[in-house]
């Protein structure tokens, strides 16, 4: 399995807070592109959308995994159902949201949550 995130944090739990929206996507990318398993413009299309909602008024969290199965799963967390919603809507995502409908997804599923209650442990 493989991971990404951001920001770097040495506590990321300590920004977790009930109230906050949680977006899951679970996806498994397009089979076609020069890289196998990687469609063509996609690593430059999800760092701009990295850093784009990185830098959105709200944002908490970011970490995508890989299964050894080739799924995907992405977690992203904001503060609240605006900010969230804000995100949805830029312009850049939406465009990039019809991008992947078209060329860099075979499928992907989307839950939007909001989280209820927190508990942490950090040593």
């Amino acid at each position: 399995m493989t991971e990404r995130s951001a920001p770097n944090d040495p506590h990321p739990t300590s920004r977790f807070e009930p109230g906050q929206v949680v977006t899951v996507f679970r996806s498994r990318l397009a089979t076609t592109g020069a890289t196998p398993g990687v469609p063509d413009g996609y690593p430059e299309m999800a760092d701009r959308m990295v850093e784009l909602g990185t830098s959105m008024p709200g944002f908490v969290d970011f970490k995508t995994f890989t299964a050894d199965d080739g799924e995907r799963l992405a977690v992203i967390t904001f503060a609240d159902e605006q900010s969230q919603l804000a995100w949805r809507r830029q312009n850049e995502h939406a465009l990039a949201q019809e991008a992947g409908r078209q060329r860099f997804y075979d499928e992907y599923s989307l839950q939007v949550c909001t989280c209820d209650r927190v508990s942490t442990f950090d040593r």
